[in-house]
């Protein structure tokens, strides 16, 4: 398959709770307040912990260009309401047509309440109505709550990846043990 015959991602997806949509440039100063210069919700991410408004900015930047190269691309979580509250972010990073990574991230009040595992279920159902055939992520080996997300959303453990992934909260320009789960789609 093509760059050209990939069935291009909705910038709006609903699940049963949530509403998730492509950011933009608007959403800069909630990301940051909500969840990206939270240092204990970005304690696992493999981005640092935004300092500065422009850190999101930048971010948000290299969203717009994610979503005009590929089918799709990163989503910010919004609870489903009218005035829904922003929770976090997910989406589907493309390594080639066929082959995408996920991961998702949600402000510390949003944990523990099955939103990680409904925004998994997005981006699963999404890859494969995109054409990917692959679908990846990763997490720290010590990070055990996103790895239950994974298995129970029925990604398998693929195994463990040594030094990695720098996750520059925990341990600057340091390559870290990861755990990767994927899933193939061939229907």
């Amino acid at each position: 398959m093509s760059l050209s015959s990939a069935i291009r991602a909705p910038e709006t997806l609903l699940t049963e709770r949530l509403r998730l949509r492509r950011p933009t440039a608007a959403d800069a100063e909630a990301i940051f307040a909500r969840y990206s210069a939270d240092p204990e919700v970005t304690r696992y991410m493999s981005w640092p912990t935004h300092r500065r408004l422009d850190d999101t900015r930048a971010y948000l930047a290299w969203c717009d260009n994610d979503w005009a190269r590929w089918p799709a691309g990163s989503y910010l979580i919004f609870t489903r309401e009218p005035a829904g509250l922003l929770l976090g972010g997910t989406g589907l990073t493309f390594r080639t047509p066929q082959e995408a990574a996920t991961g998702y991230v949600l402000a510390r009040d949003a944990w523990g309440q099955g939103y990680a595992t409904e925004c998994l279920q997005a981006m699963i159902a999404l890859a494969r109505k995109t054409g990917v055939r692959r679908l990846e992520a990763v997490c720290h080996l010590e990070h055990h709550a996103s790895a239950h997300v994974m298995e129970k959303c029925g990604m398998r453990r693929q195994g463990v990846l040594r030094e990695h992934t720098e996750f520059p909260n925990l341990m600057q320009g340091v390559r870290q043990d990861v755990v990767r789960y994927a899933l193939e789609f061939w229907s």
